[in-house]
């Protein structure tokens, strides 16, 4: 039997359902415990110090406004673009196996489109680290 004829079956019966509601149980009782037991062993004593916002152990500058270099934020956005497309290549890659040839193109085409975006952008300079 293939693992997909297997996870069919699992998936209908009851001892899944009921499985699947004891995990959620207890990942429920779970972070219960786990919020109580900050909220009991957090400190609760309130200072100044405390409230003031943590900046790499510098204090904070008076001044509320500050500017973020553009680079910065493209960079970031690229690192999540290129991140999530790992994370899609992944489940193509076992669905792959057993498919029709239109998956493999549309999928080409995906990669594509992505290697379209990082040209663009080392071009326009989004890559580049002063």
């Amino acid at each position: 039997k293939t693992a997909y004829e297997i996870g069919v079956r699992l998936v209908g019966s009851e001892m899944c359902i009921r499985d699947r509601a004891i995990a959620a149980i207890v990942g429920f009782v779970g972070m219960a415990i786990m919020f109580g037991a900050s909220y009991l062993l957090s400190p609760k004593k309130k200072s100044a110090l405390k409230d003031m916002s943590y900046e790499c152990g510098i204090p904070p500058s008076p001044y509320t406004w500050s500017q973020l270099n553009m680079r910065y934020y493209i960079f970031a956005i690229l690192f999540l673009i290129f991140d999530v497309e790992a994370v899609f290549l992944f489940p193509w890659a076992l669905v792959f196996i057993n498919s029709v040839d239109a998956v493999f193109y549309e999928m080409l085409l995906f990669i594509g489109i992505l290697l379209f975006g990082i040209i663009y952008s080392w071009k326009k300079g989004a890559l580049q680290w002063n």
